[in-house]
């Protein structure tokens, strides 16, 4: 593009190219017109690339994914989505707040989304353990060999574990439940699944070294049945209306010895179920499967090589596991469109910093009027 400065320069050299050969006023004359015209052109040029307006900013690369998963509407004039949202890479985004997002709405007498200011339009983003519930299953290998050398480590790690997830107010919706495994065929309930702190540190003060001396391990069978258990959890929450989803944390020192479930029977279960629930292994000293627990824990496996690092390894999958959980927003505001106004468009942009991401879908206002207000 062509900028005023240059335009002197150009005459000047058509003027001094000629100066010699034509007679100067015609040459003067030409100069004056190339002059008006680059003036028109340049000028021409730098409104085009002033965009402004309130328009969606739909030529900023898609670096965020918004994935609804419930929206609904409540009288005089709320909307509410649901929705969670990762970034390129498939990962969590958590912490966001409502000056993150833009609400644009296309009434039937728009040609384009328009923006709905915070005059406009209150919004929130707001508590969603009404609608939501997310399930930890925490599965220990408390077997003999881990009992009997590494007890205190397991139940600091455990503990810590609780915290991290449930000692913000950010996880109303977050239950956590704590199960154990040695070589028997069934699973021993620590705590069944609950959002109580102190219920839960009780339940981990209580394990011990008198609770197993079975030196097998039966991990294949605890995955199937702590998957079992997971899921039944989470349909029991999507009977009643919630959203719902879960993880399972697994511990363990070693292989499968107790050979009552295969190795294949384990991967499958994990295969078929983590589109709802997402698995996590950690693994403790040299006698572990690595190939095995990175199977198995297809969101992360981490391992430590003693009992030192456990409260670590814990900690890590608990940061990831509280991204996943607060990745999850209750967006809601109070829509200006009024009863009679039919089904209107709606688009939300997340913005933060240079990146974004965005969402169109819609929702019906018969009935809305003035009034509504957000808690």
């Amino acid at each position: 593009m062509i900028k005023s400065q240059h335009i002197k320069s150009i005459v000047s050299f058509i003027g001094r190219t000629y100066k010699n050969k034509c007679n100067m006023k015609f040459w003067n004359f030409v100069s004056v017109i190339l002059t008006v015209s680059l003036l028109v052109c340049c000028n021409s040029d730098d409104e085009g690339a002033d965009n402004g307006g309130s328009t969606p900013e739909e030529n900023l690369s898609e670096f965020y994914t918004i994935n609804i998963q419930d929206e609904f509407t409540t009288p005089p004039a709320k909307v509410s989505v649901f929705y969670r949202v990762e970034d390129a890479n498939g990962d969590p985004v958590p912490d966001l707040s409502q000056d993150d997002f833009n609400i644009f709405e296309k009434g039937r007498n728009d040609t384009a989304f328009k923006t709905i200011s915070k005059d406009e339009a209150d919004r929130v983003i707001s508590d969603n353990t009404n609608v939501f519930k997310y399930n930890v299953m925490m599965l220990l290998d408390l077997s003999a060999s881990v009992t009997n050398n590494h007890l205190t480590e397991v139940k600091a790690s455990a503990s810590q574990f609780v915290h991290s997830i449930l000692g913000t107010n950010l996880n109303t919706s977050t239950r956590i439940g704590i199960f154990w495994f040695d070589g028997a065929d069934n699973l021993h309930v620590l705590h069944d699944f609950t959002n109580k702190i102190n219920d839960l540190d009780d339940s981990i003060d209580e394990i011990n070294g008198n609770m197993s001396f079975d030196n097998s391990t039966d991990l294949y069978g605890a995955v199937i049945k702590g998957t079992e258990l997971t899921n039944a959890r989470i349909q029991q929450d999507q009977l009643v209306d919630f959203q719902s989803s879960g993880a399972i944390l697994i511990f363990t020192d070693g292989t499968d010895q107790a050979a009552r479930y295969t190795k294949a029977e384990a991967y499958e279960t994990v295969d078929s179920f983590s589109k709802n629930i997402n698995y996590y292994t950690v693994g403790l000293g040299n006698e572990i499967d690595q190939d095995v627990l990175e199977t198995l824990g297809k969101k992360a496996t981490v391992l430590a090589e003693d009992g030192e690092e456990l409260t670590e390894k814990f900690t890590q999958i608990s940061d990831l596991i509280y991204k996943e959980i607060n990745s999850f927003y209750l967006f809601e505001y109070c829509t200006p469109k009024r009863d009679g106004s039919g089904i209107n468009e709606l688009r939300i942009e997340l913005k933060v910093e240079e990146r974004s991401g965005s969402k169109e879908t819609t929702f019906d206002a018969t009935g809305f009027r003035s009034g509504c207000e957000l808690n």
